[in-house]
């Protein structure tokens, strides 16, 4: 019943109040920003001047005379490549036992980077012996920057599993297979 009467008073007077709509004034378009005049031609004598040959200007621009040579940089070879390369990289401390997802395993990492088997190693040294792995020393032994190494130990903590005994004795427990 309420969609109804809902439809009635929608439909009431429709025709009506469709030509009031359309028989209103329009509103006025704001009126348009008054343009200067339309901007000044070219005379012939700006334009013949601008394609004449100035010899003034062209004597000045002979006069100028700019050098330039690179940096003298040493040929680098194949060998010098590689030994650059190798002294920027350090070798691999701990690595995942197999092939880790398929991925080609690594020999080397640059220094002040990490992988992930590194990280958490070092995280989780550092969380159990403290005293002995500060991050001092973690910077020292994985070749990393000392600020980079204390924001690693201060906000990165690696998964700690805590097992929480149930609260009565008659609780579910899971027994060991």
């Amino acid at each position: 019943m309420g969609a109804r009467l809902a439809r009635m008073f929608r439909n009431f007077n429709v025709e009506n109040r469709a030509l009031r709509e359309i028989s209103k004034e329009k509103p006025r378009a704001a009126p348009r920003h008054a343009t200067g005049a339309a901007p000044p031609a070219v005379s012939s004598e700006a334009a013949e001047s601008v394609k004449k040959r100035n010899e003034s200007l062209l004597e000045h621009l002979r006069s100028v005379y700019v050098e330039s040579t690179d940096p003298a940089a040493a040929p680098e070879t194949a060998e010098n490549a590689a030994a650059a390369n190798q002294s920027e990289r350090r070798p691999l401390r701990v690595s995942l036992p197999g092939s880790a997802f398929g991925l080609l395993e690594l020999t080397d990492v640059p220094k002040g980077k990490l992988t992930i088997a590194e990280a958490l190693k070092a995280l989780g040294s550092h969380q159990h012996q403290p005293r002995r792995w500060t991050p001092e020393k973690i910077a020292q032994e994985y070749s990393l920057e000392l600020k980079d190494t204390k924001s690693l130990v201060e906000f990165f903590i690696p998964f700690k599993v805590e097992i929480i005994p149930p609260k009565t004795r008659t609780a579910k427990r899971i027994k060991a297979s």
